[in-house]
């Protein structure tokens, strides 16, 4: 029993693992910054945020370690069951899903807990899990042959089945990140180029039939207000860029230091900037920490990618090597998408910014995922032989 403990131990990725609760606490100031004047006016040490964000963080790291300890491999053989509790709960979403009041086509939200308040569980968080399980499984399989264009195309439609639902409930931004993870995971795997090439140009030529017939109006302002706010009303302008201009003005006046922690006039103020504590989260981090703060930021969510790419190069298997690539495509692209939207650089459609958002699915599933890389990992490493021995062995050199 000691002997595997020290296995165990040795076989953890602890750099990784600090790294990742170094973030989580980070993502706890920033929150509870955020959080605090609602905190103050309901009477209450934390705020609900903060404490949903708490409690699913510490589940998600329990989860993590125990999946840590489970051979990734043994999970894949389970990946039409992971594949299948995905499918059902988005599906669930078409009928007892719910949305916020200013989308109200956004079902993206399943009710699982109503008191002492509600408490909502995102499916589309899970289904990355399980799609990081399902595709790199499903490429494995097909590793061989992946350039044939069968298989290419049920790659595809395995792809478009999670994005295809999302989209229908109204999450764009989880379905591009989908979108990433599919590309890179290919990528990775070995796809020809000339692949990418003939989906960049389908894209690229129905672009129009996109913008008419796939985005909604709501959407399609959002874009305008970003990159062509003439086609737009002052009024609808204003409307659609309120919330980003409010986090660019405070990320600006936070210049290189920061107002300090807890003194942010935009963050601290009843008309500050909304959503601030999930979508728009990096502005709080902007004005309070500065620029210096924003860095940081950045460093320790490249550290993270860093290690887990260390991990998926040392991968005996191609489904272990992209567990990991799919989680790095995962967790970089909801960063910049964030990060973009907070600096008006991309349209705001709602993404958070991993470890550093409020959201208890988010911040749980997260932690799935990186116990998926530290199975990798644990599974990948060499043993040392703590004890050997070794009966009735006959040599040619045995005494007669």
């Amino acid at each position: 029993m000691n002997d595997r403990l020290k296995n165990a131990f040795r076989e953890t990725d602890f750099l990784l693992l600090f790294s990742c609760f170094a973030a989580t606490a980070y993502g706890f100031l920033m929150v509870y910054s955020a959080t605090r004047n609602d905190a103050v006016e309901s009477g209450l040490p934390l705020s609900r945020e903060l404490i949903v964000m708490i409690a699913s963080a510490v589940i998600g790291i329990i989860l993590c370690l125990i999946i840590s300890y489970f051979d990734y491999n043994s999970i894949e053989r389970v990946w039409f069951f992971v594949g299948a509790v995905c499918l059902l709960l988005i599906l669930a979403l078409f009928v007892w899903g719910e949305a916020p009041e200013d989308r109200p086509n956004a079902k993206c939200w399943l009710p699982i807990i109503s008191k002492p308040f509600t408490v909502y569980f995102q499916p589309s968080e899970l289904a990355k899990i399980g799609f990081l399980i399902t595709f790199s499984n499903h490429l494995e399989k097909v590793r061989r042959d992946m350039n044939r264009i069968l298989n290419v195309l049920l790659l595809t439609f395995h792809a478009l089945i999670p994005i295809g639902l999302i989209i229908l409930t109204d999450d764009l931004g989880t379905a591009i990140v989908f979108g990433f993870m599919f590309t890179g995971m290919m990528f990775m795997a070995g796809l020809k180029i000339r692949y990418f090439a003939a989906a960049f140009g389908a894209i690229a030529a129905a672009v129009p039939l996109l913008w008419t017939k796939f985005l909604s109006n709501f959407h399609r302002q959002r874009i305008l207000a970003i990159y062509y706010p003439e086609a737009l009303s002052e009024t609808v302008y204003k409307a659609r860029i309120y919330q980003q201009q409010r986090a660019v003005n405070a990320i600006g006046a936070g210049g290189l230091f920061g107002d300090g922690f807890l003194k942010g006039t935009y963050t601290q103020s009843h008309a500050g900037i909304p959503v601030n504590e999930s979508d728009m989260v990096f502005s709080v981090v902007g004005e309070e920490l500065g620029l210096v703060g924003g860095i940081l930021l950045l460093a320790l969510l490249a550290f993270i990618c860093l290690r887990i790419v260390r991990t998926a190069r040392k991968a005996h298997n191609v489904s272990g090597s992209l567990i990991c690539y799919g989680t790095v495509f995962m967790i970089s692209s909801q960063a910049v998408m964030n990060i973009g939207m907070c600096l008006k650089l991309l349209p705001c459609i709602g993404i958070t910014l991993p470890f550093i958002s409020a959201g208890g699915s988010a911040n749980l599933c997260i932690y799935l995922a990186i116990g998926l890389v530290l199975s990798v990992y644990r599974f990948n490493k060499s043993k040392s032989l703590d004890s050997l021995s070794i009966y009735n062995v006959t040599t040619q050199f045995a005494k007669a």
